[in-house]
């Protein structure tokens, strides 16, 4: 049988009716819904569903409602089939998706503890003082090489997503800089991203102090099955609540996260939340490798049942 990881995607992957046709057609999913918003205390499936892009991109509304439809669909999943998979992985906060997948910490301690992650990482930093971009077309040696000589400032790799595709955070004025000079050494596409803040950098580090008194207070588990740290790459140890406080201001390496997973023989990728951003990247990183793999993703009610009944006809190697 195929090796199969399980990805969730990171904040970014949010729309306005996210979730609504699962909420309206799935008894599963709509009890996981439900409990989000009872455990939040507040009625986030009408973020989710009906809302305006701008509250539902607000970071302590964004996490929650990502992590939240992440766990219908999986929970969904797993009321009409019995899903194998070997390993997890997320992008960022699809880390927290993961770890409940692997059975590290329960759906309502997670979801619980991603809106206040939301709102540390939004705190952190005033608003216009830190920014991150997309930049495209340029090998990571090259980039660093031209972050690093950029001075009096702050400005770092937030994200390794996939060949030539890096993401970089930091101070405003230095990342509007920092676009100028990467284009200038080559880069095809130099994308300011709308967020709210200079994620995954050192100017989050505040944030990571006020998760970690969070994370003392909630179970954290051994992972059942292997999770892969966006921090180091490499599987967790019994001990990962520093992973999790540190990943916050700590580069994102998914591309190595992924490569890891293909050169251990990874063959089937399933992405299971809101958009198709994983998809892409995990496709372009195996190709750069020249590996032919199989990649599903499920986002709504449709891909949810297509998805299963090409389970039960025995995809994946079943």
């Amino acid at each position: 049988m195929e090796k199969v990881a399980l990805v969730f995607p990171g904040q970014g992957a949010q729309y306005v009716g996210m979730a609504k046709d699962l909420y309206e057609n799935n008894d599963t999913a709509k009890k996981v819904i439900d409990c989000a918003c009872h455990v939040l205390n507040m009625d986030l499936k009408s973020i989710m569903f009906e809302g305006d892009s701008e509250e539902l991109s607000k970071t302590e509304n964004t996490q929650p409602a990502i992590l939240t439809h992440s766990i219908a669909l999986l929970q969904a999943i797993n009321e009409e089939i019995d899903l194998k998979y070997d390993a997890c992985l997320g992008l960022s906060l699809g880390e927290y998706s993961a770890l409940v997948a692997a059975e590290g910490i329960n759906f309502e301690d997670a979801v619980s503890l991603v809106k206040r992650r939301g709102r540390f990482m939004q705190e952190a930093v005033p608003v216009g003082k830190g920014s991150m971009a997309a930049i495209l077309g340029l090998d990571r040696d090259k980039l660093k090489e031209v972050i690093e000589n950029i001075n009096d400032g702050i400005i770092e790799v937030a994200n390794y997503n996939s060949p030539g595709q890096i993401v970089i955070s930091g101070e405003s004025k230095k990342i509007d800089e920092a676009m100028l000079k990467l284009k200038d050494s080559g880069a095809k596409k130099a994308i300011k991203l709308n967020v709210s803040g200079p994620f995954h950098s050192s100017m989050l580090n505040e944030a990571g102090i006020k998760l970690s008194k969070e994370l003392d207070k909630i179970k954290l588990s051994k992972p059942k099955v292997p999770l892969v740290s966006n921090v180091s790459a490499k599987y967790y140890e019994d001990e990962y609540k520093d992973l999790l406080v540190s990943q916050v201001s700590s580069s994102v390496l998914w591309e190595d996260s992924i490569e890891n997973l293909l050169d251990e023989g990874y063959k089937s990728f399933i992405e299971i939340g809101p958009g198709k951003t994983l998809k892409a990247f995990i496709k372009k990183i195996a190709s750069n490798k020249g590996i032919d793999i199989n990649i599903y993703n499920i986002d709504d009610l449709t891909s949810l049942e297509e998805f299963i009944q090409t389970y039960k006809n025995g995809g994946l190697g079943c």
